[in-house]
């Protein structure tokens, strides 16, 4: 009984620190569940001017051949990633058609850049509507990407959901943990 007292006192303090630390466009997501679904809508986000941080070698989160693709609003949520796992992570818009895009990046612990002043993160992944078909695969509105936690330190973990200028709806995002 101790050890589950410990265990969900730190994670509260983790929680609570890391609230405090993202700017208030930020919408910190508790990770005490091994799934959460929040609901979001793209007409809460802003453009962002200056997307080269994605295509920056230091982020190699995304090409700036596919830049079109987050030229709408930026939706944000973080959470602390636990340790020794992986995280699941996908956004499903609420209407089929919708064509949302989406991307993640890991930072340390007491890290909280938002971008487009992302300097630098550890790693960082994203997807999109595809630009053509691939042989044997079938895309579909879900956008996924995963991160993975083999160590045992925490992490910070920044979720951009977007979409292509003049794109709205709402979405859910979904986050899975695997142990």
């Amino acid at each position: 009984m101790k050890k589950n007292i410990l265990l969900t006192s730190i994670c509260f303090a983790i929680f609570v620190t890391a609230s405090a630390q993202w700017p208030s466009n930020v919408t910190v997501i508790d990770t005490n569940n091994d799934s959460i679904i929040v609901q979001g809508d793209l007409a809460k986000g802003s453009k962002m001017a200056d997307l080269s941080w994605a295509w920056n070698s230091a982020n190699a989160c995304f090409p700036g051949t596919q830049s079109s693709k987050f030229k709408g609003n930026h939706v944000f949520y973080a959470l602390t990633m636990p340790t020794q796992c992986e995280m699941k992570i996908s956004v499903t818009p609420a209407d089929d058609n919708a064509d949302l895009s989406i991307y993640a990046y890991r930072l340390g612990a007491s890290e909280y850049n938002l971008v487009p002043n992302l300097g630098s993160c550890i790693t960082c992944e994203a997807d999109h509507k595809w630009d053509g078909n691939w042989k044997g695969k079938v895309q579909t509105s879900e956008r996924k990407v995963s991160m993975q936690n083999p160590g045992k330190e925490f992490y910070n973990i920044l979720i951009g959901v977007s979409a292509p200028a003049a794109t709205s709806g709402s979405f859910n995002l979904k986050v899975k943990f695997e142990k």
